[in-house]
Parts: C-alpha cells; structure tokens; sequence
C-alpha cells in the first residue's frame, strides 16, 4: 500500500480541523472575559431562567421558529433558479411561479389566521 495517495486527503482533514478548531481557541485565548449579570442573562429567549428546565413555556416560539424557517428556505431553492435562469427557459420560469404562488397563498392564510400577530 502506497501511503502517498492519501496524504492529500491526510492533509485535507488536518487543515479541516485547522479552520475549525484554531479560530475558537484563538478567541479564548485572546478576547477579553468580562462577565457581568448583563452578559449573563438570557438572551432573546422570551422569559427569564428560572425553576425547573421542564417548565411551560409558550408554543408561540416554536411556531415563529418553523415559520422563519419555513419562508426563510425558500431563498435556498430561489438562488439555484436565478443563477440558471437563462438555461431553464419559460418552463423553469414558470415552475418557480408556481412555487412562489403556494408559498404566498400559505403566508396569506398564516396571516388570517393570526400565526404571526404576537400578543
């Protein structure tokens, strides 16, 4: 076995890990630690910590999560379209439409509903 076939691949994995490790010790070892009850309070989460992490809490937040993500994925299949728009033609115009169409209808109907008025 020739170990020099997979020292390219040896070499990949290593500066992998390279990028993603060396950047977050870099910031532990080098930025600044000033905790204060500010820093350390919760963040955007809609309550504060306290008593048992089995708590209720509102379903509310689920739901504006998976309608951000819902009407945020659309973007993902809209850039492949409008990069290869000119080799699609009419047809892949149209189909995009379509898409674009039921996605408006289900946002008009979330509206009616009241799934994105927050009390």
């Amino acid at each position: 076995m020739n170990l020099d076939q997979y020292l390219p691949v040896v070499l990949f994995i290593l500066v992998g890990i390279g990028v993603g490790i060396l950047p977050q010790v870099l910031g532990y070892l080098l930025g600044p630690n000033r905790p204060d009850p500010a820093k350390n309070s919760p963040y955007e989460c809609g309550f504060e910590a306290f008593e048992d992490a089995r708590m209720k809490f509102d379903v509310r937040y689920y739901l504006v999560a998976i309608l951000f993500i819902l009407f945020d994925l659309e973007i993902a299949f809209l850039f492949p379209w409008a990069v290869s728009l000119k080799d699609t033609g009419s047809l892949g115009f149209w189909s995009v439409m379509v898409f674009l169409g039921v996605l408006v209808v289900g946002f008009i109907y979330e509206w009616n509903k009241g799934a994105l008025d927050w009390e």
